[in-house]
């Protein structure tokens, strides 16, 4: 007889049993992500910090610090120099690439299928060095943002058949917030950079636990390497000075928000026409224009302030700002400060614009200060940082974040910085230093309708003559093909439409002495090809009908859009996860 099999606990081998525990136990953390795709994550944040590490090392530690070093004639013709080597290395180590960096990720992260070329990493990075490093007046972010961002679509591409295939954008999200996590050591600063970058009134919340580990994983990786000591040097100071925020700060945190509004608005102006510039002239010419810019900037710093601090990417002149300078000194720096980011771009130099403007925001800032009698305290610089960078980048939750990050979590901050960077955002309105940005994210039916007309477009269409009868038209098109709605055309091109709603009004006998032409409507728009899905709905919307024809600027006739074409398309890109 069989023993008897009471119900209980299932025995299991120890090592299968843990297994599951650590499964039931991490489910809940990573539910609705893969953990594939978190593990990816983590570890291109490592790569990244390594590549970050020897960047930085190599820009700041090796060149920059040669450069301070040398006589005034070598630190004015540095930044030609250094701009001539970036524009010869990304034409033939970078395969001919352009100059933009983190410009780069906010196109590609608006592409429905996103592309950065790993292969031009390299190039840009060596660019990078010979840019910064040389005395341009840009920051160390945009290269590693570029790179973080290329490995993580590389990571994507090369891992594919472990990855969903709608996973390339949160990878390539993720690869940028670890750039900007190891650049600036700071983690939660590269996750909403990442975030908000892409968008001037939004951000994207589909990447947010790839991008929190990779950010962690970068910076403990980076600073394992290269140690904790703070990007912006004011902010090792003693923290005491810190603490004491009175009622008087908030106003100052409001005008340094109005004054950083303008400011950063007029900068990013500025940056628009120098990047066009750095693109349009012929490149002996920019090269010379920017150049012989900087080399006269940086003589007129030295000057004027006793060391050039128009080179490089500006933590030098935080440095020497807070300590007491006049008010004229200041607005001096301002300017110069400007005027060297500017020449760097149209020289066609390679870097970010992150830190030269925390740089001016800075300057800024220990500006109100002093004119508002508390130029002790470091905490106007802090609350310009926020402001002039969050109007610049419109990313104001990343500035403020920065300054949090940054100052060591004192709490006394975040009121006054929350303040300054709303008022700057406000005051700026949709001016941005960063190209590609859109206003905000579209929802799921404005992301079709941005869609190509030619994506529905139907080209092997039959059409009528005008000089067809009515009875020709209803045997051949009606009876015969069940098309109640035919394109009229004449030698190519494209007169009206014949509808059978207008034909069913006509007595039949007269079927056979009208022609098409007497009857067909010509009322009705027509579209062409380089029109969205949304531009062809509302104008059948406006017209009262389901079809209309495209055509070209001299009216020849293309095709036809349906609107049962547009619907079809839609259940397509559902089925697909397109």
């Amino acid at each position: 007889m069989w023993p008897e099999i009471l119900p209980g606990p299932v025995a299991c081998a120890p090592r299968r049993c843990r297994k599951t525990d650590v499964r039931t136990r991490i489910a809940p953390l990573v539910r609705g992500q893969d953990v594939r795709l978190l593990a990816v994550s983590a570890t291109t944040g490592v790569v990244v910090a390594m590549i970050v590490a020897l960047f930085d090392a190599l820009t700041v530690e090796v060149i920059y610090e040669w450069l301070l070093d040398q006589e005034l004639s070598v630190q004015a013709a540095a930044p030609f120099l250094g701009a001539v080597g970036a524009v010869l290395l990304l034409r033939y180590g970078g395969f001919n690439a352009g100059a933009s960096t983190s410009d780069e990720y906010v196109r590609a992260f608006h592409e429905r299928s996103p592309s950065i070329p790993l292969r031009e990493v390299p190039g840009k990075l060596a660019a990078g060095i010979t840019t910064i490093g040389l005395g341009g007046a840009v920051g160390l972010e945009g290269p590693s943002i570029y790179a973080g961002s290329a490995l993580g679509l590389s990571m994507n591409s090369r891992l594919g058949r472990w990855l969903q295939r709608d996973e390339a954008k949160v990878l390539m999200t993720a690869g940028a917030a670890a750039g900007v996590a190891a650049v600036f050591k700071a983690p939660a600063t590269g996750v909403m950079f990442a975030m908000e970058a892409p968008y001037r009134e939004d951000v994207t919340p589909h990447a947010l636990l790839p991008s929190l580990l990779a950010a962690a994983s970068s910076y403990a990786t980076f600073v394992a390497l290269v140690g904790t000591e703070p990007v912006v040097p004011l902010l090792d100071q003693e923290s005491s000075s810190l603490l004491a925020v009175q009622a008087v700060d908030l106003l100052g945190a409001l005008l340094l928000g109005i004054g950083a509004g303008l400011g950063g608005r007029g900068f990013a102006w500025l940056v628009r026409r120098a990047k066009v510039l750095g693109k349009d002239l012929p490149v002996f010419r920019r090269l010379l224009i920017g150049g012989g810019t900087l080399a006269a900037l940086a003589v007129a710093s030295h000057e004027a302030f006793g060391e050039s601090l128009t080179l490089g990417p500006g933590t030098d002149s935080m440095a020497w700002v807070v300590d007491d300078r006049t008010l004229s000194l200041i607005a001096l720096l301002f300017v110069l400060r400007i005027v060297a980011t500017a020449a760097t771009l149209v020289a066609g130099g390679v870097g970010g614009l992150f830190i030269p403007l925390a740089t001016l925001g800075v300057v800024m800032g220990e500006f109100v200060g002093e004119a508002l009698g508390e130029g002790e305290t470091i905490l106007y610089p802090i609350l310009g940082l926020a402001a002039f960078l969050g109007a610049g980048y419109r990313a104001p939750i990343a500035a403020v974040m920065f300054v949090a990050e940054s100052t060591g979590g004192v709490g006394s901050f975040v009121v006054p910085a929350l303040v300054a960077a709303a008022v700057s955002q406000l005051v700026a309105g949709p001016s941005s230093v960063a190209d590609h940005q859109h206003q905000h994210r579209l929802g799921y039916l404005e992301r079709r309708f941005t869609l190509p007309l030619s994506s529905i477009l139907s080209t092997d269409v039959l059409t009528v003559p005008p000089d067809a009868t009515v009875s020709e038209f209803v045997y051949f098109h009606v009876l015969a093909r069940r098309e109640r709605i035919v394109p009229v055309v004449d030698g190519g091109a494209y007169v009206g439409m014949a509808r059978l709603d207008d034909i069913s009004e006509l007595d039949r006998d007269a079927w056979e002495n009208l022609t098409i032409a007497d009857v067909m409507a010509t009322e009705l728009p027509t579209a062409r090809p380089s029109w969205t899905l949304r531009d062809a709905v509302v104008a059948m919307e406006t017209s009262g009908t389901d079809l209309i024809a495209v055509t070209d600027a001299e009216g020849t006739f293309i095709g036809l859009v349906a609107e049962e074409d547009i619907v079809k398309l839609d259940e397509i890109l559902d089925e697909t996860g397109a």
